[in-house]
């Protein structure tokens, strides 16, 4: 896996983090970490759209953010189990990683010339 995608990655995780501070900020100092959080988020996700396809890059970016939203609020704020959830989240990562699998990079299509 090259540094973009791990980039793509942590930007999706970022978004996590300031999707679930949207729900749960009270204090000023927690809303400040949210916006910190979102403009973080969407300078990685730029980044990594110079050199990666941008609809497979939003494609994963938003299936992770999605996915790991959900798990979190189930498993830290207590948001109700369902295995239906369970496989909703695997059908949509299996479509996240199959995405990632065949999508190229600039830097390997130009190689594959």
């Amino acid at each position: 896996m090259n540094r973009n995608w791990l980039m793509v990655i942590g930007a999706g995780v970022m978004e996590v983090a300031w999707v679930t501070g949207l729900k749960h900020s009270a204090a000023w100092w927690e809303w400040l970490l949210t916006i910190i959080a979102i403009i973080l988020s969407f300078d990685v996700l730029i980044r990594a759209t110079r050199v990666l396809p941008i609809g497979a890059v939003y494609a994963v970016f938003t299936g992770l953010g999605t996915a790991g939203t959900v798990i979190l609020e189930m498993i830290v704020f207590g948001e109700p189990f369902s295995w239906l959830k369970v496989l909703f989240i695997l059908i949509l990562l299996t479509g996240v990683i199959g995405l990632k699998m065949v999508t190229k990079s600039k830097g390997e299509e130009a190689a594959a010339s």
